[in-house]
């Protein structure tokens, strides 16, 4: 089945709607900071891609109760919706349409409430219970705009906001759904924060992906939303389409809980597979958008498996990380990440790899950095791993709208 991108949201520490993310992109933006909503005074790690200025949209009012990740997919939600006129498509198919998100940490501005009760400090109501419980934010979701369809959370590490795309299709290929709403999201909260820093993957400094300098990840939040639906149907109603998913895939090599497999094997597996999902050729493909961590492991790894899976041709492809601006976004990561695969196809521009300066031996891609570069491809891998030996792949082209 052919499967089309025809809406889309964001919320960013690079910019919130999806023009202002693209501009951000193009400036080679970053969105680091020091966090402002929770004292750090404990915490080794002070920064991070935290979202400011944030306001619930004004036809989400009802929500204003929601928790802080789930707000942020909400206005990420609604903008995919309005993007794709679902709404004025007809009643048909927004009691058709699916919800399937991924997330790491669900609603953990809740969950910080809850643990501080157990502390002895403060109260948690059955409202801080509810909204912390992963499943509540489809619920919000599908609840909010009436949407009857299949409702599904997955939490696979890191690799979550790429692999609710890939159950999306799948979905969507069963017929399931006539449509469905995907997205990704998470928040910063010190619930949240203490595990993130007990990784130990994290720099003091600025995030260098595949720079020889490179130590370490900083972790972010926001969210990233697409609907996705037959390309068939999108034509006959006339919809815009933004890019095709072709292909995705999704596995776990069971490596280790943090570490990458020797060689990537995971990822060498998931990025076949997708191409297999597609029936793409290696040598099809124009360009990766990278998980890039920015983490001395990943980097290196990613490289050898886009080594091992697509041989000379890997030298012939501009490969970026996005997180070197954005951070790392958790739950958001691959759906935010697809999102700007989607930016270069239709604007023919790769996004850069900021704070670059040194070349690593190890990462000797085609590595565009610190400034776009102009790009003429059609068909663009996005990766994603996590821990827990969780790895996702999509497989997207040009759209026609």
């Amino acid at each position: 089945m052919r499967i089309a991108i025809t809406g889309r949201g964001i919320v960013s520490p690079i910019g919130s709607g999806i023009g202002a993310f693209q501009e951000a992109l193009w400036a080679g933006a970053s969105g680091i900071r020091p966090i402002a909503r929770f004292d750090t005074a404990a915490f080794r790690f002070k920064q991070a891609g935290e979202i400011t200025d944030f306001r619930l949209r004004p036809e989400l009012e009802a929500r204003e109760s929601a928790d802080t990740a789930t707000k942020f997919l909400l206005n990420a939600c609604s903008e995919a919706l309005q993007e794709a006129e679902v709404e004025n498509a007809g009643e048909e198919i927004l009691k058709d349409t699916g919800v399937v998100l991924g997330t790491n940490f669900g609603g953990s501005s809740s969950g910080e409430k809850i643990l501080n009760a157990i502390e002895g400090e403060g109260v948690a109501s059955k409202r801080d219970v509810r909204e912390f419980i992963f499943q509540t934010a489809a619920d919000h979701v599908a609840n909010a705009w009436s949407l009857s369809g299949p409702r599904e959370v997955l939490s696979l590490s890191c690799s979550s906001g790429t692999a609710a795309i890939c159950r999306a299709a799948e979905v969507l290929e069963r017929a399931d759904a006539s449509a469905v709403l995907v997205g990704g999201y998470d928040a910063v909260s010190p619930f949240a924060w203490s595990g993130l820093s007990a990784l130990r993957t994290m720099t003091r400094g600025a995030i260098q992906p595949f720079d020889k300098n490179r130590s370490g990840t900083i972790f972010s939040e926001g969210a990233g939303c697409m609907i996705l639906e037959p390309l068939d149907k999108a034509r006959e109603r006339g919809a815009t389409i933004y890019a095709e998913v072709l292909g995705s895939a999704t596995n776990n090599n069971a490596f280790h809980m943090t570490a990458p497999s020797k060689g990537g094997s995971g990822s060498v597996k998931v990025m076949q597979a997708a191409l297999d999902d597609a029936d793409v050729a290696p040598s099809e493909v124009d360009h990766i958008n990278t998980h890039g961590t920015g983490t001395r492991p990943n980097d290196s790894t990613e490289t050898e498996a886009i080594k091992t899976v697509f041989g000379d041709h890997a030298y012939e492809m501009p490969i970026t990380s996005i997180k070197s601006m954005t951070g790392h976004m958790m739950g958001a990561a691959g759906t935010v990440e697809t999102l700007a695969a989607v930016a270069s196809l239709r604007f023919g521009r790769i996004p850069p790899t900021i704070n670059y300066s040194e070349p690593d031996p190890a990462c000797d891609l085609d590595v565009v950095i610190n400034e776009p570069r102009e790009f003429s491809g059609d068909t663009v891998l996005s990766n994603s791993a996590g821990i827990g030996g969780c790895n996702a792949a999509v497989l997207i082209r040009k759209g026609s709208g």
